[in-house]
């Protein structure tokens, strides 16, 4: 079986380690066994990328990868596992800017490896490869372009007053998205494309699912890449997504905060809605909600299950609901 999945963020790396349960992927291979005859690919967001201190950082491609390869750090759920901080120390005493934005040392290496192959000409795509080759994964993670597609938020300048555009790391990290805002804005994307094996990962897949992922900054931000919601509405598989909202709230991030600045509701329903049904002009054929929660959405296939990612285990049933949702078994 071919998956196919849109990811951002935390929760939507831990909904890949789900997929590689349910497969018997990357670490969750049986020692000895034949290789299994599963394909995972994960199309991920890069919206949240930016230069600082003159390295690129890609935190979703890294905390996939992390993740995935093993590496991530288990308390905070991104970043290294055993990191250090003398680099950042290092430069708060320098004073650099910005000053509210930290990279642990072990993840400055990433970073710098990243940046050299970048500024030699490399596109991310294959930057991304490579750096796998240290990780292993056990899945093949795709960023959703090799252009210049960040997200920015238009927000009320604190000390100013004045309405201004800032990087969503600012917004998110050193704001915590507490300001009067007023739009997101994904600069460079009218003239980024999808990335080499994009298209094909979503074309030639048995079933493409959005991970519970923010819709807005995370799967919005891949949505907004030329080419890659009309790849999702004429790919031949069926497409199911995973509600982030569980108990009437996100379980991590602020993806609230974000639905409000766009005007949709924090609920299951609504942002079902939000993608839309295939079978009009948007994206979805499925929907998988939480237990106990309710949605009824015109063309989309609504199926409640248990939505807490627990563990492992836990996502893989919440994978196999989707499976089983698109009219697929292992």
């Amino acid at each position: 079986m071919k998956v196919t999945v849109l990811v951002g963020g935390v929760g939507g790396a831990r909904f890949l380690l789900g997929v590689q349960k349910l497969l018997g992927l990357g670490q969750f291979a049986e020692p000895g066994a034949e290789p299994s005859p599963h394909e995972l690919t994960a199309i991920v967001n890069v919206g949240d990328d930016a230069w600082m201190f003159g390295v690129r950082i890609c935190p979703d491609l890294d905390t996939c990868m992390y993740t995935l390869g093993g590496g991530i750090d288990p308390e905070r759920g991104w970043g290294h596992r055993n990191e250090t901080w003398h680099a950042k120390e290092e430069l708060a005493a320098y004073g650099v800017q910005p000053d509210w934005f930290g990279l642990g040392d072990r993840d400055l290496a990433t970073h710098l490896v990243r940046s050299q192959m970048l500024r030699a000409g490399y596109p991310l795509s294959q930057v991304t490869e490579a750096l796998c080759d240290r990780w292993q994964p056990g899945a093949r993670l795709l960023p959703a372009s090799d252009e210049r597609s960040e997200t920015h938020v238009v927000v009320t300048d604190p000390e100013s007053g004045n309405q201004r555009a800032i990087h969503f790391q600012e917004w998110w990290v050193r704001y915590r998205a507490q300001i009067p805002t007023h739009s997101f804005a994904f600069i460079g994307t009218e003239k980024a494309k999808a990335a080499p094996g994009v298209a094909d990962a979503i074309a030639g897949a048995d079933v493409v699912l959005l991970a519970p992922s923010n819709p807005v900054v995370s799967i919005g931000a891949i949505l907004a890449v030329p080419g890659l919601r009309s790849a999702l509405r004429s790919t031949p598989a069926q497409v199911i997504g995973y509600s982030p909202i569980v108990a009437g709230k996100p379980l991590r991030g602020m993806a609230d905060d974000c639905l409000k600045v766009i005007g949709v509701d924090s609920t299951s329903e609504a942002v079902g809605a939000h993608y839309g049904a295939r079978s009009a002009t948007g994206i979805l054929d499925g929907w998988l909600i939480d237990e106990g929660d309710h949605a009824e959405i015109d063309g989309i296939n609504v199926k409640a299950v248990p939505l807490l990612m627990t563990d492992p285990a836990a996502t893989a049933e919440m994978v196999r609901a989707g499976l089983e949702l698109a009219g697929l078994q292992l």
